[in-house]
């Protein structure tokens, strides 16, 4: 589900507002949720591993690019 989906930021840093899902983190054991997800930055293409839980934090993130 959170695969490839469009994240924007609240408050942009480094000129970096809009975000892809671009992999889910497999949890260890295997088959426990998942934790952690890679976002990547659509103007830098930086890359950073977040807990998928703070992109439910609405005063931080929105779904889709706004």
């Amino acid at each position: 589900k959170l695969l490839h989906t469009k994240w924007t930021a609240i408050e942009s840093r480094n000129k970096e507002k809009h975000f892809l899902v671009t992999r889910v983190i497999e949890p260890e054991p295997p088959g426990s949720p998942v934790v952690a997800v890679e976002i990547e930055a659509v103007h830098s293409n930086s890359v950073r591993i977040i807990e998928w839980r703070e992109l439910t934090d609405v005063a931080r993130w929105r779904r889709g690019w706004v």
